[in-house]
């Protein structure tokens, strides 16, 4: 039987598969707070290195638990610089 007969199937009894781990809650989003302003204004281009850095973060499952990370990438080369 096709994966998607079976997955059709499950949702219209509303059935789910088993899922393994437990899920990681990173952010707890508090509305009463002042979001930072967007500067780039969604443009995430460059004309030329080093014109615009971005931050980004990262949560990655290890066998002891969940690591955080974070690093800045050039926009232009999308190269990790920090």
């Amino acid at each position: 039987m096709a994966r998607c007969t079976v997955a059709r199937l499950m949702r219209d009894l509303g059935l789910e598969g088993a899922r393994r781990g437990k899920k990681i809650r990173t952010t707890i989003r508090d509305d009463g707070q002042e979001r930072a302003g967007d500067l780039l204004r969604r443009d995430f281009t460059a004309s030329r290195p080093n014109e615009r850095w971005v931050p980004d973060f990262a949560h990655v499952a290890t066998w002891s638990g969940i690591v955080h990370v974070a690093f800045v990438v050039d926009v232009f080369s999308r190269a990790v610089v920090h």
